[in-house]
């Protein structure tokens, strides 16, 4: 049996307490009961949902009674299925110091894509206690050949790096090292954005250069390995292309004295070559970084609705009346295509409590010819929620004819 982790006993539970993962979305608190209480007396379990649209994020928390029978549940069901997936069970870890250590974890690549989570707990569970075991997966659950598996002591972790790295699984040699945090690669490594010698170059379809004016641009920096144009099959530029450096100074000197720059009423875009996954991934991060920077203002309550502006109210019209009331980190007057106001917009304040004062000062205030409507932001869900128990109020109030 997995030996139960170090952990305290106090808390929610403490040591009975399973982490269960790579749950199918339509799993229910009610499915997991059914299946856990088979292992002993369940005392709760959460399956952890978006705050938003409240679906499930593929994983749970299951609370024993008993720390022996959460040892039992995770001997005897992990992987099993449960509605047609295997779900992925571990020690919850309350602590999150221990998995941001980075003790213990291993790095797996070059994995044949037949190896799934079991596969890889089954090879290397004979090297100690995991505390898990994952296989990166694509949105269609087909592996990305790279895994990792987080051991409870290093030494476990060491003992499965000597013996495993280099050898063949299902006809594949692997390699095996010391998990590496993002900024651990990068001291080790670099970040390609400090060695990089390949440049993209775009917005200059309008100038109709040809391959040696084009070259002859980055000449002037350092010798080049390669330049492109990318054309259509016609021959004609499609306005982008590629130069590859000789050396990284080169290729920086290229983008920082180019980039910006007006070629034939073109204003060129000079930048590091990245990647598709690459550019994907910046995108994510900072789609992430906005939606939670959004989130973070609605639960706050510092970001205002303001309704039925007069047409002559821009962005900095509406700085200066909100202003009196704090800080204001944003304002925009919403508009559409054509540049027309479309008579709403909203302003963002640095604390809850400037933005109520400011509800309630300008809410029904007349501003040029129009009296404001003022009130806190609300997500789309939330508003939709709020119109729906409207119009049901409404609707009961309406007599029935006879």
């Amino acid at each position: 049996m997995n030996s139960l982790p170090n952990q305290p006993t106090s808390g929610n539970y403490g040591i009975a307490s399973l982490y269960c993962g790579d749950l199918d979305p339509d799993i229910t608190e009610a499915n997991l009961y059914d299946k856990f209480s088979q292992a002993g007396p369940v005392a709760s379990i959460r399956v952890c949902r978006d705050v938003v649209t409240k679906r499930s994020l593929g994983y749970a928390y299951i609370n024993f009674q008993h720390a022996i029978d959460a040892e039992r549940a995770l001997d005897t069901m992990n992987y099993e299925l449960i509605k047609g997936r295997p779900m992925r069970l571990m020690w919850s870890q309350r602590d999150p110091s221990l998995r941001k250590s980075g003790v213990g974890n291993v790095f797996i690549k070059n994995l044949d894509k037949s190896i799934d989570n079991k596969s890889l707990y089954d090879t290397f569970s004979v090297f100690g206690n995991i505390l898990s075991c994952k296989v990166a997966t694509d949105e269609r659950n087909t592996s990305k050949g790279y895994g990792f598996v987080h051991f409870e002591t290093q030494e476990s972790a060491d003992q499965a790096i000597i013996k495993v790295n280099g050898m063949l699984l299902n006809d594949k040699k692997v390699f095996v090292g010391r998990f590496m945090t993002r900024k651990e690669r990068m001291e080790t490594l670099g970040h390609p954005a400090t060695r990089f010698t390949n440049i993209y170059v775009k917005n200059f379809g309008e100038a109709n250069l040809t391959d040696e004016e084009f070259e002859g641009l980055f000449e002037p920096f350092g010798k080049i390995v390669s330049c492109v144009i990318m054309k259509d099959d016609t021959g004609k530029s499609r306005g982008f292309g590629f130069v590859s450096y000789e050396t990284h100074e080169a290729a920086k000197g290229a983008v920082e004295n180019l980039n910006g720059n007006d070629l034939q009423n073109c204003k060129l875009y000079v930048a590091r070559a990245q990647k598709k996954n690459e550019r994907q991934a910046e995108l994510r991060e900072k789609y992430e970084k906005l939606k939670m920077e959004r989130l973070n203002r609605y639960q706050q309550g510092v970001n205002l609705y303001v309704k039925n502006l007069d047409d002559v109210i821009d962005d900095t019209r509406l700085h200066e009346e909100f202003s009196v009331y704090g800080h204001i980190t944003s304002a925009k007057v919403m508009s559409d295509d054509k540049g027309n106001t479309k008579g709403f917009g909203f302003v963002c304040f640095s604390s809850p409590d400037e933005a109520t004062k400011a509800v309630t000062e300008m809410n029904g205030r007349i501003i040029v010819s129009k009296p404001l409507f003022v009130a806190l932001a609300q997500r789309k869900e939330e508003r939709r929620q709020h119109l729906a128990a409207q119009h049901a109020v409404r609707t009961q109030r309406i007599p029935t004819s006879c």
